[in-house]
Order: structure tokens, then sequence, then C-alpha cells
């Protein structure tokens, strides 16, 4: 674990070369060790940047503020994904890696999906579990072509089924190359959300391999 580059976080070194990075982005309460097992899970051999959000709410690490549940404090929301996207720009020189796909779940999804719409070239692309729309004034952003997985529970209390509809919406008009899988389930993971992670990913592998090889 370090503390250094602002954020306390854990990387681990991948062994696979066509494994992407990952950013592991953990959600209320967790922290750098949170998604570990997840990014090991999803994409094996990927190098894992993991940090633990900044912001305490009763003592439970967040990425950004919010005002009440579903309700977020947006001018915290832009300053921390400009904070985490120059961690992100830091570490990659740090620990030699690649663009990495976010893979964050909940609070740590909302932070990857304001990251993708503030800062689109920090991530080569991202898997959102459990997002919201995390600004209600995105910019226009350029995400041609960059891969988006979305994830939603259909009986999720949190988050309402047309919020997670609009995010996909916004992404793609964006040029972003979202799939959106809803589930019979609620806000917590299942086993679906690990296998739907893992061909989403390895799809990712083939798709960018076909485009290098055409280069």
């Amino acid at each position: 674990m370090s503390n250094d580059l602002t954020f306390t976080h854990r990387f681990e070194p991948g062994n696979r070369l066509e494994a992407p990075p990952l950013l592991l982005l953990h959600g209320t309460g967790g922290d750098e060790n949170d998604l570990l097992p997840l990014g090991k899970t999803i994409s094996p051999g990927s190098a894992l940047l993991s940090p633990r959000g900044k912001v305490l709410e009763h003592g439970m690490p967040r990425f950004f503020r919010r005002l009440a549940e579903g309700v977020f404090d947006e001018d915290d929301v832009r300053r921390r994904a400009d904070e985490l996207a120059d961690f992100v720009e830091s570490a990659r020189a740090r620990y030699g890696i690649a663009a990495p796909v976010a893979l964050g779940y909940s609070n740590g999804a909302n932070i990857a999906a304001a990251m993708l719409l503030l800062r689109p070239d920090v991530l080569a692309g991202a898997i959102l579990l459990r997002a919201m729309v995390p600004l209600s004034q995105p910019p226009q952003a350029d995400l041609r072509d960059k891969p988006v997985l979305i994830v939603s529970g259909k009986l999720d209390p949190i988050i309402p089924a047309t919020n997670s509809a609009q995010l996909a919406a916004l992404l793609t008009k964006a040029g972003a190359n979202v799939q959106h899988p809803v589930l019979p389930t609620g806000h917590q993971l299942s086993q679906a959300d690990l296998t739907i992670g893992q061909e989403w990913i390895k799809a990712v592998r083939f798709l960018q391999a076909d485009k290098a090889a055409a280069v």
C-alpha cells in the first residue's frame, strides 16, 4: 500500500500484456482493498490500481460529497474527478502502465462516469456497476468508440431505472460504445455481474487486438 501520489492506494503489477490495467473504484465505506478480488476475477493478469476515496461521510470513505442519497454536490464531483484523473496520470508515469479501464461500484462507478465526461482521455474504457448520472449539466465529451459497460439492477432501491438508462444514453450520444444489461437484482453485486464483466473485457481485448493488427 502507498499513500504518495496524493491518494492512499494499492498497486499490483500485471503479468499478462494483453490484459488492460484496471482502475478500481470502491463504493461508499470501501477502501483500496475492497475491489482487488473483483478486479482479479474479471480480468486475471491485469495491473490493478486501487485508490481510496478522500471524502469521509460519517467516517466512510467516498470519492465525492453528496447532499442526500442520490443527490450529489456537483461542484465537488467536478473537483474530485479532476483530482482523481491527475492521480491516474501520475500513477501511470510512476508504474509504467497504459490508460486503465475503470472498474467502479456505486460511488466508485459514479466518479468513473464523471471522469469519462470531464477527462475522457484518462480512461481507456469503463465497467460501471450500479452507476447514476453524475452531473445534471455534463460537458460535451468526445468518447468516440470508447468501450463502456453499465450493469444495473432492476430492483435497485437507490438508482431508478430511468436514471441508469439516461446515463447509457448520455455516454452513447458522446460516442461511447455502450452495453447496458439490466439484471433482476438490487444494488448489491451478483455472480451475473462478474460473468458479464469477464465476457465484456475479453471482447474488448479482442477488438483492441484487431485494431492493433489492422494498423
